[in-house]
């Protein structure tokens, strides 16, 4: 009986082994080199006073803080250079001299070493001041050199208190150098002063702004920043919408940046020649208070005026980001007015609301990302399929399967006939 189930598991193994090796694409290795710098992130924490506050979740900020980093320690890909700096974790006392000198580097830019930023980040404990200003520019002196992204995370509960030194004037500082870096901002539980301050330091550097109020949305947010860090640098590109079609830029492929004031539309177009699709994504983000419930509609129409395809999305105050996106194939040439390419025209429009004597102007950021791509083919496209090429390994495991079936059912036949024998 035990050689009966050795052989049986040994034949399990082996078919598994078969549809792993077909199921890896030949030639491909992970840590290749790419010829290129590696892409480098410097997280930037708040470690306050005020850290210790327990608003987020039933717990303390610095809790939700540490549990997110964590988490993203464990998910940064590993071509990443990552590096934690702190501020305001050493300095309990009331000098402000001392407490805006209050940074220091917790874990280093460069290859990372899980359980040892882990162990530093455990040592943290909400101790002082908030010196935004001299923390940004100690981490940015840590991502000098290479050629590679660089982007700094900062993540606070709370506006600087090191003035005269503006973080806002040292965010401009540092993007003035022309060294491409990029700092993005995280507000825990804003009031209106702190996310006026943390939306002027992204946008001077072309990051963003996130306020969060939960921990799983800081754990989040974080992961896609760290991430992105690790895609390839799109530089956007400014574009002024239209309030017609008709008056509309025409745009191509590519990532686009523009402002809509409240109750605006904006109007772009687009040529999707035949056997061609058009993938299109809007985000808006909330710069100043607003009130919290918003959305964010995109159209895509006819020159015409007729509706094709649209996305649209909600958001109830969580987050100061709001996105969609849509898609449209344009009929291969031979088919029903699929001779030409077709223009398209993308409606955005957003219902963000202004707060009580905000000013109106210049209009919220937005993102637009357009591409046109080789339309879906009729074997391996995962639009029409939803598995795409994974078919052919779908039979690969359902044959592997069915041997192992067989070869299991002949095993029992066997063992029954031995045990009626004996």
């Amino acid at each position: 009986m035990i050689t009966s189930k050795r052989f049986a598991a040994g034949v399990g193994a082996l078919l598994a082994a078969l549809a792993a090796q077909l199921a890896l694409p030949a030639g491909a290795s992970a840590g290749e080199p790419t010829g290129e710098d590696a892409p480098k992130v410097n997280l930037v924490l708040d470690v306050s006073g005020s850290m210790r506050t327990r608003d987020i979740d039933g717990g303390s900020r610095m809790a939700a803080a540490k549990r997110a980093f964590n988490e993203v320690l464990d998910a940064t890909p590993e071509e990443v250079r990552l590096g934690i700096r702190t501020l305001g974790a050493d300095y309990p006392g009331d000098d402000q001299k001392r407490g805006c000198q209050d940074t220091a580097r917790l874990y280093p830019v460069g290859p990372l070493d899980r359980t040892e930023a882990k162990a530093a980040v455990a040592t943290l404990a909400p101790t002082g001041w908030t010196p935004i200003g001299p923390a940004l520019l100690k981490a940015a002196d840590d991502l000098d050199g290479g050629t590679g992204s660089k982007r700094i995370v900062l993540i606070s509960d709370g506006e600087d208190t090191c003035a005269p030194l503006d973080p806002c004037e040292v965010a401009r500082e540092i993007a003035a150098k022309g060294i491409g870096l990029t700092i993005d901002t995280l507000g825990l539980v804003p009031n209106a002063k702190m996310r006026q301050q943390l939306s002027c330091i992204a946008e001077a550097t072309g990051g963003t702004y996130t306020s969060v109020e939960h921990a799983d949305e800081l754990t989040d947010r974080v992961n896609q920043l760290v991430d992105r860090a690790a895609a390839p640098v799109v530089t956007p590109v400014a574009a002024e919408g239209a309030d017609t079609c008709a008056k509309a830029p025409a745009l191509k492929s590519g990532l686009f940046t523009d402002r809509e004031e409240f109750g605006q539309q904006r109007w772009y177009r687009v040529e999707v020649p035949p056997g061609r699709e058009l993938r299109a994504s809007v985000s808006v983000s909330a710069d100043r208070a607003v009130a919290p419930s918003y959305g964010v509609l995109l159209r895509a129409v006819t020159a015409h005026g007729r509706e094709i395809v649209r996305g649209e999305a909600a958001g109830d105050g969580r987050t100061d980001v709001v996105s969609t996106g849509l898609r449209y194939p344009k009929a291969e040439a031979g088919d029903e007015d699929g001779e030409r390419a077709e223009t398209v025209c993308l409606q955005v429009t957003h219902s963000f609301a202004a707060g009580a004597g905000v000013k109106a102007a210049p209009g919220l950021p937005l993102e637009l990302t357009v591409d046109v791509v080789d339309g879906p083919s009729d074997a391996d496209d995962v639009a029409s399929f939803g598995l795409g090429r994974g078919w052919w390994l779908l039979g690969v495991l359902v044959l592997a399967g069915f041997l192992a079936g067989l070869v299991w059912g002949w095993v029992s036949r066997w063992r029954v006939a031995v045990w009626r024998t004996n």
